[in-house]
């Protein structure tokens, strides 16, 4: 499956005819980007990108998108929680990433590449770039990665980042983004950029005023930099990119131009200042839309599709609290003309009114008659969100109604989860796609330059280590006892190697890794994210997992325990499932119970692993 890491042309002469030149180009679709209105059907004639993205990022921040932001109008958010679980059920961590050696003869490699990701991964914040994709994709029904040629790729910021892209397909034409640089980034940008022409940004920025529509004043001064991606008249490279034997045939190519403005003091209005221009050999950015819709490039958002959920639980609650203002009021009614008009807060406290007679005076009762009816419709569109957002009350962390059975809880958890898991599984393959593209050429460059460092190892990866451990070490050993001319019986080997593996596991769950220069060079690697079935059967698994070790768990069971690496390895999985470390509750192999005294000898915990342990 493709996520769009193929350019189309976007070009026609068109282009050229109606924009001799690139700066007044950016400008003018900058503001179509902004107006132009996408028809998507014949009663749904209105979409526009900037607009959805906006609003997406207003409500979800608890703001009206029309209308005073005094805080004088109440604004229940019930689209936060719901971003949350849809955040935590379709994300996915890297230690979901299974890196391997794609050769059958070194395939016990992939080992150390695994350990390794888990390192490389932490230390360049993969994590962090997932968890980004994960919201923007909720949040605006699309996920823009661009390739930066380093180890994380870079997560587009749909609100921020865009001046303009192709409304329709996003990858299929141009993008353009817009960075606020600062003064000392700029310089920084020297070697990379044309230095004379940064050095030219920076001087005519010092006398650069604020745009009229830019709401927040900083101390500091930035430059407003635009980076454009796409196939573009050949003409706009100019001779200076293309040689001076080049001739203007008409023809387009895929470009790079990073651009600035300045106002010009004599001539007025913006002027452009090019500071990199160049052909672009290959596409650097993917995306991926989330429930597609045709025609446009956002696919269908989580936060768009609780717009009216949003809307109308406000509007209930609106009118709730005009209802509460109403009724907090304190009125007086009374027979007596001399206190008409009189207001309470003239009187002091403990002050006598004297009544005339046959007069009365007391307060007036106002009840909210139709306040039920709102309450029942702010619960009813709850209701609503939930359902649309794949909510249910055990992901919200609520306590489910009284009387349902744990049972149906747990089955209606694990089908609110399906939808989850549907659009997990297209971002994993999607982030395979990015690993294979960008990724594994920065992870092999890492890797093979040798590395130590430390390590959590699971219970199943200690013995495995252990064992080939133990019997590397015990095999050296009986070489030297056979060459001191001492005999060496199976029993007495068998013995070496239980006490060796025993000391090995006592050095507990973090041990030093290192993969030695260049072991894993010219190797092919290749990714799988496993991430089946994390969120739905958890529960589910450790419950039945539970059920069966219940009958072990009883004094004939723990014989059976101690007698069977079966019973053993059952417990070791329910408590791997539940996110306890099995290492702290390790039960003693049969091997071991039955083990004779170890000899005296070398038995000191084993070295660093290394990839040829």
């Amino acid at each position: 499956m493709s996520y769009g890491s193929t350019t189309k042309e976007q070009g026609t002469p068109e282009v050229a005819e109606k924009y001799p030149e690139i700066y007044q180009y950016i400008l003018q679709e900058e503001a179509n980007f902004k107006t132009n209105r996408v028809p998507l059907s014949s009663n749904w004639r209105d979409w526009n990108m900037y607009e959805h993205v906006d609003r997406s990022f207003t409500l979800k921040n608890s703001r009206f998108y029309q209308g005073t932001q005094d805080y004088t109008r109440p604004f229940d958010n019930i689209i936060l929680p719901i971003a949350s679980v849809n955040y935590r059920m379709e994300g996915f961590d890297v230690k979901d990433v299974n890196i391997f050696v794609d050769d059958q003869e070194n395939y016990h490699k992939s080992f150390m590449a695994r350990k390794f990701h888990k390192w490389w991964a932490k230390e360049n914040h993969i994590d962090t770039a997932i968890d980004e994709s994960v919201e923007s994709y909720f949040d605006y029904g699309l996920m823009l990665l661009k390739n930066v040629n380093e180890a994380r790729p870079e997560v587009v910021d749909l609100h921020n980042d865009i001046a303009f892209v192709d409304q329709t397909d996003v990858i299929s034409g141009p993008i353009c983004l817009k960075h606020q640089y600062s003064i000392s980034e700029l310089l920084e940008m020297k070697g990379n950029w044309y230095e004379k022409e940064i050095d030219k940004a920076v001087i005519f920025s010092k006398f650069e005023k604020n745009k009229e529509d830019q709401n927040t004043n900083t101390p500091g001064k930035y430059v407003e930099v635009y980076e454009l991606h796409g196939t573009f008249p050949e003409s706009w490279l100019g001779k200076e990119k293309l040689g001076e034997d080049w001739e203007d045939t008409g023809k387009y190519s895929p470009q790079v131009h990073i651009v600035t403005y300045h106002t010009s003091p004599t001539e007025g209005g913006r002027k452009g200042i090019c500071l990199f221009k160049g052909k672009e050999p290959k596409p650097i950015f993917k995306a991926l839309k989330r429930d597609d819709i045709k025609g446009r490039a956002c696919g269908r958002g989580g936060i768009e599709e609780l717009f009216h959920p949003q809307i109308w639980t406000n509007f209930s609650q609106l009118h709730i609290h005009q209802m509460l203002e109403a009724v907090s009021k304190v009125l007086l009614v009374t027979t007596d003309k001399k206190l008409k008009n009189q207001k309470l807060s003239n009187m002091k406290h403990g002050q006598i009114i004297d009544l005339q007679d046959n007069t009365r005076l007391e307060q007036l009762v106002i009840q909210p008659i139709n306040k039920a009816a709102f309450d029942n419709a702010v619960d009813r569109w709850a209701m609503v969100a939930q359902k649309i957002g794949s909510a249910t009350d055990a992901a919200l962390s609520q306590t489910p109604a009284s009387g349902v059975p744990l049972g149906t809880v747990e089955i209606l958890a694990a089908q609110g989860f399906g939808i989850h898991e549907y659009r997990q599984g297209k971002i994993a393959d999607f982030w395979s796609e990015v690993y294979r593209d960008w990724g594994l050429a920065h992870f092999a460059t890492e890797i093979n330059k040798g590395s130590k460092w430390l390590d959590d190892l699971t219970l199943a990866e200690l013995q495995e280590v252990a064992e080939k451990v133990s019997t590397k070490q015990a095999n050296e050993r009986i070489k030297r006892m056979i060459l001191a001319g001492k005999m060496v019986t199976n029993e007495e080997a068998d013995q070496f190697r239980a006490v060796i593996k025993e000391t090995f596991m006592k050095g507990g769950e973090k041990r030093f890794l290192e993969v030695i220069k260049d072991e894993l060079k010219d190797l092919p690697t290749d990714v799988e994210i496993d991430i089946k079935g994390k969120n739905t059967n958890l529960v589910e698994t450790v419950t039945k997992l539970n059920a069966v070790f219940r009958s072990v768990f009883t004094p004939a069971g723990m014989q059976v325990l101690q007698s069977s690496p079966a019973a053993g390895e059952l417990l070791n999985e329910i408590l791997e499932k539940s996110g306890l470390k099995t290492i702290n509750f390790g039960i003693p192999s049969p091997i071991q119970q039955n083990q004779l005294q170890a000899p005296r000898g070398d038995t000191s915990q084993a070295p660093a692993l290394t990839t040829n342990v």
